[in-house]
Parts: C-alpha cells; structure tokens; sequence
C-alpha cells in the first residue's frame, strides 16, 4: 500500500493559498515539488499527434538541469508524456490524478505503474479528493484549478477548440499565472486551442528556452539577443552602459536623467530586443 498521508498547511504550496477556492483538504503520495524549483505544469489533449508528443519531449529534455517541476495530471495522451520525458531527464515531476490515491480508484488505472514511477523518482501525487474517490467528470475541473492554482506557469501542447485542456489555461489566467502555448501545423484539429491561446496574447512557445523566459529564469542560448548591441540608439545606449550591474527599474531610470515615459519605452524596447531581462525585482543585461 503506498505511504498516503494528510498535507499540513503549511505544507499547501504557496501560491495554490492565493485561489479563491483553496481545498480543504490534501492528500499527499511521495514528495511535494522542491521548495526552490519553479513549477510547470504541462497540459494537452489525450488523442495527441506525433507533433505533439515530439514537441513536448523535446521541450522537457530541454529543461534538464534546470530549477523546473513539471506538473500534470496522469491523464492519458500529453499528460502522461509529458510525465514519462520528465522523468527520462531527472527532472521531478508532480502529479494531481481527478481521483483519490488509493490504488484501487487511482485515474487512470492503466497509470498505476507510471505513478510508482513518479514516487520513487523523488516526486509526488496530490488530491484534494479522500483516498477511495473515484474519478468521474465533475472531478477534472477541479483537478484543474490545483494544478493552475500552484503552478508558476502553464503551457498548453494540442487542445481542440472546446477541449477540457483549456480550462486549465482559463484558470490560470484568472489566477494571474503566465500561460504559454505551443504552435502546430494549422491543418491539425489539435492546434485549434493553442492557436486561440496566442491570438489571445499567450506567449508562444517554441522550445525549452521559452519555457525557462516564461518562468522567469535565464535562458540556455548563448546569445538570444535579436540585435546587435552596437546598433542601438544613443538612449538606448545609455541604458545599457547603466546596466554594467543590474539595478532596480527605478533606479534605472532616475540614472538616465530622462522622463519615466520616454524611459519605460525605451527599457520595454531594450526587452523585445532580448538585450534585457527583469528578474527578482532587477533588470538586467542578456549579453
């Protein structure tokens, strides 16, 4: 029988407290994510394409090394890949099944082994749901709204337009989390919803160094800058000459001596450019 045992609450993850409907209760089989890690949650659709899987294996391999969690929920199709490359990268990896833990409800069955998986690797499953719950359809959407609630980002591979998948994506918009979506071939069903998703202002994803800027953390491409440094305008030159050590967005601009407008678009134009980045409160140079 696995070693299933009550979350504390001040074990909850720290930003499934800020939802408006926090569970009650958590059940908890493994190890939570790790404290430094941020985490991911990957999301798509069960009846993927070959596109599909690629992408997200790629995407995952792609995170190994890196302070990522990623997070799904045991599903058939994108979940359960999404899980399994994770796990071939020794990246942790965290599951939120629409069911109890109890191996005898455990959603889905066929997954049992994959979920021992998962536990033995250091990583974990959670349910606000008793042990003994069994899945049914009510129990997704609120399985969702753990799994967007807690993570730091999602990103959505193949969802149809009027897929489950995309409550998830929904959700997390609404919690003030970042949502991105990888493109597919528009010929493809499976790319309805994550098509939808950009034209909607989510961030495209194309490959593990968007992930890692999605999460806010430093890129692995030895040069992502889109321009060359030596082409800039004088005032955005005076930026970077600023910026030998990164300093707070405000200090920035009361050292450029310019007017806040002028300087916020220009510091907004210098972050398209991929030249700078913010990060804990600082901005930085790329380069």
């Amino acid at each position: 029988m696995p070693n299933i045992r009550d979350l504390k609450e001040d074990e909850y993850p720290e930003l499934l407290k800020e939802i408006p409907e926090p569970p009650k209760q958590l059940r908890l089989w493994g190890q939570m994510p790790s404290p430094e890690n941020k985490l991911l949650a990957i999301v798509g659709s069960r009846k993927f394409s070959q596109y599909g899987r690629e992408m997200c294996e790629q995407i995952i391999a792609g995170l190994a090394g890196s302070p990522v969690t990623v997070v799904s929920g045991l599903a058939l199709g994108i979940d359960s890949i999404a899980h399994r490359a994770a796990l071939r990268a020794g990246i942790q990896t965290f599951a939120i099944p629409g069911s109890g833990l109890d191996r005898t409800v455990l959603h889905p069955h066929s997954h049992i082994n994959l979920a021992e998986e998962i536990v033995e690797s250091g990583g974990g499953l959670m349910s606000e749901y008793d042990d003994l719950m069994p899945s049914g359809v009510w129990a997704f959407p609120r399985r969702n709204r753990i799994m967007a609630g807690m993570c730091h980002a999602t990103i959505v591979i193949e969802a149809e337009r009027k897929s489950g998948t995309l409550i998830t994506s929904r959700l997390a918009t609404e919690y003030n989390r970042e949502v991105g979506a990888v493109p597919g071939p528009i010929t493809l069903p499976a790319s309805d919803g994550p098509h939808m998703l950009i034209r909607l202002g989510a961030a495209l994803i194309r490959d593990a160094n968007d992930v890692l800027e999605l999460l806010r953390l430093q890129r692995k491409d030895e040069n992502p800058t889109l321009v060359n440094p030596d082409d800039l305008s004088d005032e955005e030159k005076v930026f970077i000459k600023i910026l030998g050590e990164p300093c707070s967005r405000d200090e920035l601009i009361r050292k450029s001596k310019l007017d806040t407008g002028s300087a916020s678009a220009i510091l907004s134009l210098l972050e398209i450019k991929g030249l700078i980045t913010e990060e804990m409160g600082e901005v930085r140079k790329t380069f």
